[in-house]
């Protein structure tokens, strides 16, 4: 498999910029996940590369193939692409077995060998072969989807929120079996994704996207830590973000004193505290704050706190078998090192 480098890649549709001067380098056999809100571009960034479009500006090449600029374009057909659209798209006439292996020559098909293979690397079990795309659960029908898109070896697999019509706990364990799938297979993988977990729990790489641009890459553990900005914190998870002053390597805030992730700074600022870091008190030290509303999820829960006496609200993520009751006082303490940003902002939970 070969890796994936985007230039400068813009894309408009008459008065409407989908893209503006794209820059993105996909790893060769690694998932990369393009994540970003409906309209930012994620799906025209795709087809470009799939050549369904052709771009205004930039370059698209397949490790040192050029396969895309604005006056040359290699056809679709021709780029050697796996494709896996929302819904899979299998043929409703065809049984599992003639799905994954249309696009094959007639001696791979007949042989029956890279079949086996495939249904073995997407953990189907042989007897599925036999079956039609009616007769597969919505999980299973992704899977010979993405086993059809493997099958002729291709350049870069490209996958269009492939699970987004699965339901939460379907989703999960089909996105897993997928991305194990993309590695056994070292494939060079694209996803698109408006699903935040999804993203950071399948991908090697996290791509952000808004307005057209791509405004953050990296490892989803650094997304996640330390976002480019405000607006990334809020779209990757849950954030609190509140005024503080940033003194060096410290900053302080309505939640005290805390420690600095990255550089020294100074300043007005907002710092920004991921729910999970914030520890629930009963009795001793740390910031005086009211209980409000509990939300329970079962595995955790979420609790809104209001900071004493007349503080912002906050929001900590918690043990589903330790929420506390509303109107209970507590005290409330910050685990680990924080992220700021420059400039204020109203503080939000």
């Amino acid at each position: 498999m070969t890796g994936l480098t985007i230039r400068r890649l813009s894309k408009s549709f008459g008065s409407v910029r989908a893209l503006a001067g794209v820059d993105l380098d996909v790893p060769a056999r690694a998932l990369t996940a393009i994540l970003g809100p409906s309209g930012c571009g994620k799906t025209t960034l795709l087809r470009l590369v799939a050549g369904f479009t052709t771009p205004d500006a930039g370059t698209i090449a397949f490790g040192d193939l050029l396969v895309s600029e604005p006056h040359t374009a290699i056809p679709p057909q021709r780029r050697r692409i796996g494709y896996v659209p929302q819904e899979g798209a299998l043929f409703p006439h065809l049984r599992v077995a003639d799905n994954i292996t249309f696009g094959l020559p007639s001696a791979a098909r007949r042989s029956r060998k890279r079949l086996a293979e495939l249904l073995d690397l997407v953990e189907l079990h042989s007897s599925t072969a036999e079956r039609y795309p009616h007769e597969l659960s919505g999980g299973q029908q992704q899977r010979v989807a993405l086993a059809r898109a493997l099958a002729p070896n291709p350049s870069v697999v490209l996958l269009d929120e492939p699970f987004s019509s699965l339901d939460a706990n379907l989703r999960l364990s089909t996105g897993r079996t997928v991305a194990q799938a993309l590695h056994a297979a070292g494939a060079t993988a694209l996803l698109v994704t408006h699903d935040q977990n999804e993203a950071l729990s399948l991908a090697d790489q996290v791509a952000v996207m808004r307005e057209g641009r791509l405004v953050q890459v990296g490892s989803p553990g650094a997304v996640y830590a330390t976002p480019a900005d405000s607006a990334v914190a809020r779209f990757v998870g849950d954030a609190v973000l509140l005024p503080a002053v940033v003194t060096g390597r410290t900053a302080r805030c309505a939640l005290g004193v805390l420690s600095v992730r990255g550089g020294p700074g100074e300043g007005q600022g907002q710092v920004l505290i991921r729910p999970e870091q914030i520890e629930i008190v009963h009795g001793g030290t740390g910031v005086p704050a009211l209980v409000g509303a509990v939300t329970y999820f079962g595995h955790d829960a979420t609790v809104a706190m209001t900071i004493q006496p007349d503080g912002p609200t906050v929001t900590a993520r918690v043990s589903g078998t330790r929420t506390p009751d509303p109107g209970t006082h507590v005290h409330l303490t910050v685990n680990g090192p924080v992220t700021t940003f420059p400039g204020r902002e109203t503080a939000a939970a």
